[in-house]
């Protein structure tokens, strides 16, 4: 191989340069013994040590360093993104499927060990506690082989994006390590041989690598995109820099972080600016997230997105270990239990795993009237892909035809019920066990099949809509792709996003609440709250997500016949083309006024009653001291009181509002010690078990079982309890 080979990317079209990228991870992480989750920490560290030769010549090194993009994308596969991150919080709970329940619940099953079947787990794939703890020492190893044999790299512009990336993996991989599990044991250069006498260093000691390491990764790594889309550059470093100094500054830290504070949020907010000048807002939030055309597309080459975890249509990326968050977001839209409306497939862009149920807080912070993100952020309408027979008894209107309203959720605020159309209509879905939904749409004068209100009689009911199996939910629209290789993919093709100049501005806003210095902390805000705004000549009730990537792809017609292989009877009884143009009518003309395509309609006026209207909205906030009514109902229901207690939660209703299902809320809330009490006041099904041990995950027992003293005994039972985290 030319050692320069790796580095040419230039020259190269951003698609072969993540090609390669994720080619050489993949090739690399076998050659290192890349082990599964369930593998000790103990092995990695032992089978590293016998595969190093290679890696210490300049061309291994420069082979290794691009491979330390591969070990991001272990987060996004199977089931461990959503079960660490997003469960146990105020934002989302479990739906219908209980496969990682115990991250959601905090019950007894819930510990050190790795939960399997026969000690209680739903099934096998359960998110093990071992599983962050295996894979970020795994590219702590890699880092740290680099970092030891850089100088052999005879070019420097090489050798220092090497060193670069390998500063910035490992102090990333130290911060999710600190992030979840406090002081862990710091290993900084490459191990020889089997070594069982690990200790924890202090949450200081722990903390000063973190923020040395990507410092010296700010320093090393170019400001330009070398590599292509994903390249980590230096405001990458800056962000994570940022988020470190502002973790050492939070609240989980006050016992030993009272010299740190004042230069570490002065400096957090400076590595905001940077950012947020060279790196700017999307002026749009569809352009985020919603608008992916299919892989590779312009969005997600966006200036905002600072880190993403990179996925192709490469076989080798495929399977249950690629992107499965496509499936993670979406409610119960296939209705299994007799007749359907809507069938699976893939051009709705996700599977209905079911997984991620927002809760009502979550829903509750938005403006439903004038914050675009809630209407840019979830599907609200399914429309009919299969025609199902027969009319519930007492609905005199017409039943849906392909591409009529089949599924409508109604994101109505406590207060507002002028969507019934008949007060003695059913809601619920089309099939028993449930109440049949009686309900007709005044906009279209059909009946519906399935149409769910959160609110009714100002009581919340959307957790109602649910029988053996099955959830329904406004779900959340980010991952969704339609360019996935059949209906029944698991995996997906798109990046997912890690990291982007919108959070950097709330990273920025919580370090001036933490300075005391509100009016500017409402300011920052303000910056994502003008982007939240509808614009003037906006259509509010057009809506898009990634499924319109399906349009792009040629794998799923035959004769224009669409093919649901794979799924269970009844059979579609639709051509792709004839759905598609009932269902998105007038696609190719249903445009914006930039020439952006829709894929339909939301339930934007069913929920808010307002009349229809494309002037600007404002969401600006004029002082501290008068926060949005949605925060206030949130900030009494907490019991907050003064100014500071105020404007944190405030930042963290903001955090929900942008930053919604980002894979990050379980760690923010630990830091920020609002894990416990917003998630009591949140999430009934964590409220019951969720306590101060809590705030920590346990340390991995397969780790601590490994270990010996350094004379090579076995730890006692006292050595082994010191080195757990409290109350576990």
């Amino acid at each position: 191989m030319e050692s320069m080979l790796l580095f040419n990317y230039n020259t190269k079209k951003n698609m072969e340069m993540k090609k390669i990228i994720i080619i050489i991870s993949i090739l690399v992480g076998q050659f290192l013994y890349f082990t599964s989750c369930g593998d000790s920490f103990l092995k990695q560290e032992k089978t590293n040590a016998y595969s190093t030769q290679y890696f210490e010549t300049e061309d291994g090194i420069i082979s290794l360093a691009t491979s330390l993009y591969g070990n991001i994308r272990w987060n996004f596969g199977y089931e461990w993104a959503y079960g660490i991150t997003q469960y146990g919080v105020d934002e989302f709970t479990m739906g219908a499927d209980n496969t990682s329940e115990c991250w959601n619940t905090y019950d007894a099953r819930f510990g050190p060990s790795d939960l399997t079947t026969a000690t209680g787990a739903a099934n096998a794939n359960c998110p093990p506690v071992s599983g962050l703890w295996d894979q970020m020492y795994f590219g702590i190893a890699s880092a740290n082989l680099i970092i030891a044999n850089a100088n052999k790299v005879s070019n420097e512009d090489v050798r220092n994006k090497c060193l670069g990336e390998a500063y910035f993996m490992r102090g990333y991989n130290y911060y999710r390590l600190f992030a979840n599990y406090g002081a862990v044991p710091i290993i900084d250069k490459p191990l020889g041989g089997v070594v069982r006498n690990f200790k924890r260093a202090s949450e200081e000691e722990t903390m000063a690598l973190i923020v040395s390491d990507l410092d010296q990764a700010h320093n090393l790594l170019p400001a330009d995109r070398w590599r292509g889309i994903g390249t980590w550059t230096k405001y990458t470093a800056a962000h994570f820099l940022a988020k470190a100094l502002l973790h050492r500054a939070s609240e989980r830290n006050d016992s030993w972080n009272g010299n740190y504070k004042s230069a570490d949020l002065d400096r957090c907010i400076s590595l905001c600016d940077e950012v947020i000048a060279a790196c700017p807002l999307e002026n749009d939030y569809w352009d985020i997230f919603a608008r992916w055309t299919g892989i590779d597309c312009a969005l997600e080459g966006s200036k905002e997105v600072l880190m993403s975890a990179q996925n192709n249509a490469n076989s080798s990326t495929q399977g249950r270990y690629g992107n499965r968050t496509a499936h993670m977001f979406t409610p119960a839209f296939d209705g299994s239990i007799t007749t359907k409306f809507v069938c699976r497939g893939a051009f709705i862009g996700g599977k209905d795993f079911q997984r991620c149920r927002p809760t009502e807080y979550n829903y509750s912070t938005y403006d439903n009237v004038n914050d675009a993100r809630l209407w840019k952020s979830f599907r609200t309408v399914y429309y009919t892909n299969n025609v199902a027979a027969g009319l519930p008894a007492g609905v005199n209107a017409p039943a849906p035809a392909l591409g009529d309203e089949a599924i409508i959720f109604i994101l109505n605020k406590k207060n507002y019920s002028g969507f019934i159309n008949n007060p003695d209509a059913t809601f619920g879905f089309w099939y028993a066990p449930a109440p049949i939904c009686t309900y007709v749409n005044p906009e279209t004068n059909k009946w519906v099949p399935a149409a769910m209100p959160l609110y009714l009689n100002g009581q919340y009911t959307t957790f109602t809509y649910s029988a053996v199996g099955v959830n329904l939910f406004a779900g959340l629209n980010k991952t969704r792709d339609g360019s996935a290789s059949s209906a029944d993919a698991d995996a997906t093709y798109r990046d997912v996003v890690m990291a982007r100049t919108g959070e950097t501005v709330l990273i920025k806003a919580e370090a001036q609440v933490r300075k005391n210095d509100f009016s500017g902390a409402i300011a920052t805000v303000n910056l994502l709250r003008k982007r939240a705004q509808w614009k003037e000549g906006e259509d509010r009730e057009l809506y898009v997500d990634g499924s319109i990537s399906f349009v792009k792809n040629s794998l799923y017609t035959t004769n224009g016949n669409y093919t649901r292989a794979g799924n269970a009877s009844p059979a579609p009884t639709f051509t792709y083309q004839q759905w598609f143009k009932n269902s998105n009518p007038g696609y190719g003309v249903l445009k914006d006024a930039s020439g952006n395509d829709y894929l339909g309609k939301n339930s934007y006026y069913l929920s808010t009653g307002i009349p229809k209207t494309t002037a600007a909205s404002n969401l600006q906030i004029s002082s501290y001291t008068a926060l949005p009514p949605e925060d206030e109902a949130i900030l009494s229901k907490l019991g907050c009181s003064g100014d500071y207690d105020r404007m944190l939660n405030f930042i963290f209703d903001e955090r929900t509002r942008e930053l919604n299902g980002e894979w990050n809320r379980w760690e923010e809330l630990s830091r920020a010690g609002l894990l416990i009490r917003r998630t009591k006041a949140f999430n009934p099904e964590a409220a019951p078990n969720i306590s101060e041990k809590h705030i920590l995950r346990p340390i991995p027992q397969t780790f601590i079982d490994g270990l010996l003293n350094d004379d090579g005994s076995n730890l006692t039972p006292d050595q082994q309890k010191a080195l757990q985290n409290p109350g576990y």
